[in-house]
């Protein structure tokens, strides 16, 4: 049975302009977010100004259908963006159509990096033990820290380089005995993170609503080999610059 709603959508006069409203309830019942939160939502501003809402009494109220979109965005934008509501409302106030181009930007990244990893595969743990003769116990401790992400069927091409590279540290010399520990590598990864972080904010929003998305992909894709090429680079000369500035002050 139609809603009185939807049967209110198509009638002439009302205001509705032949637009599909919904209740409150109906809302709620499409987004998945409770009708509590749409009413704070409401109170907060962070559905528009409130001149597409048709009141038909004190206490009953139509909203456009286009809200259910909106209301599935924020939610998005608190619970996996961390986002506060008032960043929130200054976002969709100034562009709302950009906030949605960074979220399907985000997500299709997102797609694209677990699609990769899977496709690679993952090497058991055995294989890696006997290819880079690494102890279960040092591998046991850098899962335990976060620097490996191991999963039942192994550890992806990522951990691998990791371990492959803490292999070539330790065949080099650098042993437990002189003090070189598994928690070095958190050292690299507290420097690393505001970094990505950063890099991740910025690439979002030069690429987000200004090419197609598949574009976006492509160059995000082109960008993956010199970007760690060009760490590896600048990591090396500021080391040496650091070395001869150290000798200097000796």
């Amino acid at each position: 049975m139609a809603s009185q709603a939807r049967m209110r959508s198509t009638a002439d006069g009302d205001g509705s302009g032949g637009r599909e409203l919904l209740k409150i309830s109906e809302l709620s019942e499409r987004s998945g977010v409770s009708a509590g939160t749409i009413r704070y939502y409401l109170r907060e501003g962070l559905l528009g100004e409130g001149e597409d809402i048709l009141r038909t009494s004190r206490n009953m109220a139509y909203y456009p259908s286009g809200y259910v979109e909106r209301i599935v965005l924020i939610k998005r934008l608190q619970e996996e963006r961390f986002m506060p509501l008032r960043v929130i409302r200054g976002a969709l106030e100034e562009d709302p159509e950009r906030v949605r181009a960074l979220i399907e930007l985000e997500d299709r990244i997102i797609e694209r990096a677990l699609a990769t990893v899977e496709d690679r595969g993952r090497v058991s743990r055995k294989a890696v033990q006997e290819r880079y003769d690494i102890p279960r116990n040092v591998l046991d401790r850098l899962a335990e820290i976060g620097v490996l992400t191991p999963t039942r069927s192994g550890y992806d091409r990522d951990d691998v380089n990791i371990i492959e590279a803490i292999a070539s540290f330790r065949a080099g010399g650098y042993e437990e005995a002189l003090g070189f520990t598994v928690y070095d590598t958190l050292r690299y990864r507290k420097a690393l993170k505001p970094l990505v972080e950063e890099e991740v904010r910025a690439l979002v929003d030069r690429l987000a609503g200004e090419v197609e998305v598949e574009r976006a992909m492509e160059i995000v894709a082109a960008g993956v080999e010199p970007l760690r090429e060009l760490i590896g680079a600048m990591h090396s000369k500021l080391l040496l610059a650091e070395l001869r500035r150290q000798r200097g002050h000796g």
